[in-house]
């Protein structure tokens, strides 16, 4: 096991691909720890990272074009292996004097790659290997040094090398699922060719990250933000073990939690040991919220209010509390698009523990998950002997049910989704064993202000509409919609619409993300 404070570690440059975050999933499947960091970091901080190699994602544009993105000159000056990926192979052939240029015809779907060589980088790999190509140009003339390693009947040159130097590129995409033993490939790179030992596990990141909080906290002590989700809970579990009794859980009940959450969370902490202060702030935040309907304004309300109640609650604490520690994960970091961290990436919505932060917060913000993806964070709580059905428990947004009643939030609002999505939960629960690999890795329902003309007891009804969402995941980052039972979705529907007043119509929501997100707002 890798006891060093900072694991082995591969840095992924983001040249904006939609899919540079797979490229990070399957490089962790290896048990190889990495980080995805914009094009133009300075070198100083990915010195500090002491990368054993990188890999440079796709992207939208072309490398010819005087406004587009280009390889920093370090990552060849370091003389570590690299490996480029689409807009990255063309990268890596233009900076070293070969030719790209648009291609005849744009590549886009399956293709069958036919190997021509025998080498680690390579290894295990079936000829030929059926890969999924996205991509406008192409590169027409290898760099010095540089042999082909792959060709297509339409391409000669699809993958390219220069063992010698430790530099390989691939037109294709191995992230993702099209690729036939994409994840072997990149495997091939960070162990046979960076020569990393794969030995990143739950229990080092445990060693590593107890070891970070104690380093960053010194003697200081720390705030706690509790929601009873997993990852609160991991994040919790790991400052206890790190600073003990210098730590105070707060759960904060904001209003938008889901029907007997106070109870359940009280219980689950009891359980688990960590003495939790549960604080009533549902006043502050509903009052703050009145009359907002935009997502975003939610959301960055949402993450200012939390600040100001730990605030006010460190204050009257015993004690001087300089530290909040939160479980942001890394889909929140990368969906964010915080300003300093992947620039060229699209904003997809502000997560309230991120970019919802105000400006002027007063604490050291301890994030020991930041780098995690959810089914790490699983992984890791295990690690630390928490219950199953702590790990296993479904996400639920530190939003709440803000971001599931689209428009204003009011109370009656609240408390009809309430009951909806008690129902929703109840139903699935009842039958989960039955619901095999379609068990849902989240779901709940979503009030909409669509209204719509229905009959009951043979009068007219005008009612909202309720969503129900159902999907299948094993990080958030990509899910898709559970195929639930008919009968089930039928039962669902039915109550939903006899037992919530206000409710005449139901409906199930059948996309993926993305192109849609997990959430509605």
């Amino acid at each position: 096991m890798n006891t060093d404070h900072k694991p082995e570690t591969i840095a992924i440059l983001d040249f904006g691909s939609q899919t540079a975050q797979l490229i990070a999933r399957r490089v962790r499947e290896q048990g190889v720890y990495c980080e995805l960091v914009p094009h133009d970091a300075d070198a100083a901080t990915i010195a500090a990272m002491n990368p054993r190699g990188f890999i440079l994602s796709g992207g939208p544009e072309s490398v010819y074009d005087p406004a587009s993105p280009q390889l920093p000159p370090w990552v060849l000056s370091s003389g570590k292996p690299v490996l480029g990926i689409c807009y990255g192979m063309q990268l890596l052939a233009h900076a070293l004097g070969g030719e790209v240029a648009p291609a005849q015809a744009r590549e886009f779907g399956l293709a069958n790659v036919q190997l021509d060589a025998a080498l680690p980088f390579l290894e295990g790999l079936p000829s030929p290997l059926t890969v999924w190509m996205s991509h406008g140009d192409k590169v027409t003339r290898l760099p010095e040094g540089f042999r082909s390693l792959g060709h297509t009947d339409n391409a000669p040159l699809v993958v390219m090398g220069d063992p010698a130097r430790g530099l390989f590129a691939v037109q294709f995409h191995p992230e993702v699922a099209h690729t036939q033993e994409g994840s072997r490939l990149l495997g091939n790179f960070v162990k046979n060719v960076c020569g990393c030992r794969g030995d990143w596990t739950p229990a080092g990141f445990v060693e590593t990250a107890v070891a970070a909080i104690r380093e960053q906290v010194g003697d200081g002590r720390v705030l706690v933000a509790i929601s009873g989700g997993v990852d609160s809970s991991v994040m919790a579990a790991l400052v206890h073990r790190a600073v003990g009794d210098r730590m105070l859980a707060l759960f904060i009940d904001h209003g938008l939690l889901r029907a007997g959450e106070v109870a359940e969370v009280q219980a689950l902490f009891q359980d688990l040991g960590i003495e939790v202060r549960t604080v009533d702030a549902s006043t502050d935040f509903l009052a703050n919220l009145e009359g907002v309907e935009e997502p975003e304004a939610k959301r960055k309300i949402i993450g200012a209010t939390f600040v100001r109640v730990f605030e006010r609650e460190a204050s009257q604490a015993a004690g001087e509390y300089g530290f909040l520690a939160q479980g942001t994960l890394y889909p929140d970091v990368i969906e964010s698009a915080v300003a300093g961290q992947h620039q060229v990436a699209h904003k997809i919505k502000t997560h309230h523990n991120v970019g919802g932060l105000p400006d002027d917060i007063e604490f050291t913000v301890v994030e020991p998950l930041r780098f995690l993806f959810k089914d790490e964070v699983r992984r890791v709580g295990r690690e630390l002997g928490l219950p199953e059905r702590v790990v296993a428990r479904q996400p639920f947004p530190g939003p709440g049910l803000a971001v599931r009643v689209l428009g204003p939030i009011t109370v009656e609002a609240l408390d009809t989704l309430r009951a909806a999505d008690a129902i929703v939960r109840a139903e699935i629960e009842a039958v989960w064993d039955q619901l095999g690999d379609q068990q849902p890795w989240q779901y709940f329902a979503v009030l909409t202000p669509l209204r719509s003309v229905g009959v009951m007891g043979d009068q007219r009804t005008y009612g909202n509409l309720v969503a129900v969402r159902a999907i299948t995941s094993s990080d958030g980052m990509t899910a898709d919609w559970a195929r639930l039972p008919n009968t089930l979705l039928t039962r669902i529907a039915t109550r939903v619409v006899n037992e919530v007043a206000g409710i005449n119509r139901v409906v199930y929501d059948i996309t993926s993300k993305p192109p849609a997100t997990i959430e509605w707002e």
